[in-house]
């Protein structure tokens, strides 16, 4: 088998997706933290950084079940190219944000880049297995499991300094800068992003796609639960709302807030390549994906008991490790399940859970944010992630992903498949 290194240096293609995915993400947070940071300073309160993070995942949250149906329809590289442009175009908005009457057009701005991420997280994800030969697979998706780990330490870091000695406008700037890089890099990619498919037959209308891939999903108890696994972590994304603040509480400041970010992908990037093992093991599968989620949850409830700072950035590293293993986790195992005429659906599916979710707990927390101290923000948030953990795993306890679910040519179950449906209906 392949190990991370080898198919990131011998895949030429794949680096430069993996690549493109880098800069990608390191942009998302060379824009996020410095705007978390000024538009508390220009407006006086903390909501408005609640309401761009519930900005940014709740349009995603909305338009992916319509954006992975484009990407089981069209070109995903030419999806890849124009969701780069689109975001670098809307992030130019954000050098009009100077006081607290411009702060809205923050909102418009990470908005319309909300839009370009929710056409391009489908179609990457869906595209993943088509520049990687099948027995690469493990080991590609470890190292692009880490892609937004490595860039929230190299992004969320540099983005914080570069804030505090430049201002956060060159933040902005590089930020647009490295989504016309990344567009380049998607350019060069030779290899298809998707299998052939069957130009004789029309597509079919948004509408009945996107009842087709429920339809897939529903049927299937395996992929019911691993499509619901994002969302323990994400409803208790809470507790980003209160980086910037936790960072004021400890006195650290915008170093200090790029710092939590910057622990967070650390953890977000280490737990997939510590845990990659567990891919090579598919009994092991649902049982790690419960844990992960309580890890989760208890890293948080432990910071908001932690005295001291140096504990909270080990917590958040923790909690991160784990939240970092679950969404690789899925990602393999939906990978594995799902045929490639229906991948960027089921994936828009499943990552439309996960930012609702995430939505859901961003402005929860932005509702409570002024008025509670931050401990019971991080508290709740953890709680809840610890009891949906719980739940999913009594709800799963008798599936297995021990063997693939033979296919049919058209992605339809065979009759012993159905069978196995059948006999553990109910219990994702």
């Amino acid at each position: 088998m392949a190990s991370p290194l080898s198919v990131l240096t011998s895949n030429r293609d794949f680096r430069r997706l993996f690549t493109a995915q880098l800069v990608v993400f390191g942009s998302d947070w060379f824009v996020m933290v410095p705007l978390l940071v000024l538009l508390p300073e220009l407006t006086g309160s903390g909501v408005w950084g609640a309401l761009v993070l519930a900005v940014d995942t709740g349009i995603n949250a909305v338009l992916l079940p319509y954006t992975g149906t484009v990407a089981d329809r069209l070109d995903r590289r030419a999806i890849l190219i124009a969701a780069n442009v689109a975001a670098l175009v809307a992030m130019l908005l954000l050098f009009l944000v100077r006081s607290s009457a411009t702060a809205p057009l923050a909102l418009v701005a990470i908005g319309a880049v909300a839009v370009a991420k929710a056409f391009y997280s489908p179609a990457a994800s869906a595209a993943l297995p088509n520049v990687v030969d099948p027995e690469d697979l493990a080991a590609a998706n470890a190292v692009a499991g880490s892609a937004w780990g490595t860039m929230t330490i190299v992004g969320a870091s540099l983005g914080g300094i570069v804030s505090s000695a430049f201002g956060p406008y060159v933040s902005f700037a590089v930020a647009a800068a490295g989504l016309a890089a990344a567009a380049g890099l998607t350019a060069l990619i030779r290899r298809p992003l998707q299998a052939p498919r069957d130009t004789s037959a029309p597509p079919p209308r948004t509408w009945h796609a996107l009842i087709e891939a429920l339809r897939y999903i529903g049927a299937r108890p395996r992929i019911r639960a691993l499509v619901t696994v994002k969302s323990a972590v994400g409803l208790g994304n809470g507790v980003l709302t209160v980086f910037p603040l936790l960072a004021g509480v400890y006195g650290v400041g915008s170093l200090g807030a790029g710092a939590l970010f910057a622990v967070r992908g650390a953890g977000a990037l280490v737990g997939p390549l510590v845990m990659r093992s567990v891919l090579n093991h598919r009994t092991w599968l649902l049982p790690g994906l419960a844990l992960s989620m309580s890890l989760y949850g208890l890293g948080y409830i432990g910071v908001a008991a932690a005295p001291w700072f140096p504990l909270v950035l080990a917590l958040v590293f923790v909690a991160h490790f784990a939240g970092g293993t679950n969404w690789v986790l899925s990602n393999y195992a939906l990978q594995g399940e799902v045929p490639d005429r229906l991948r960027g659906r089921v994936f828009a599916t499943d990552m439309m859970l996960a930012t609702l979710a995430i939505s859901v707990s961003q402005l929860g927390a932005a509702l409570f944010v002024d008025h509670v101290d931050e401990r019971v923000i991080l508290v709740g948030c953890g709680l809840i992630t610890v009891l949906y953990a719980v739940g999913w795993r009594i709800a799963t306890r008798h599936l297995t992903l021990a063997d693939t679910a033979p296919e049919n040519g058209d992605g339809q179950p065979t009759d012993d498949d159905t069978a196995r449906i059948d006999g553990t209906r109910g219990t994702g």
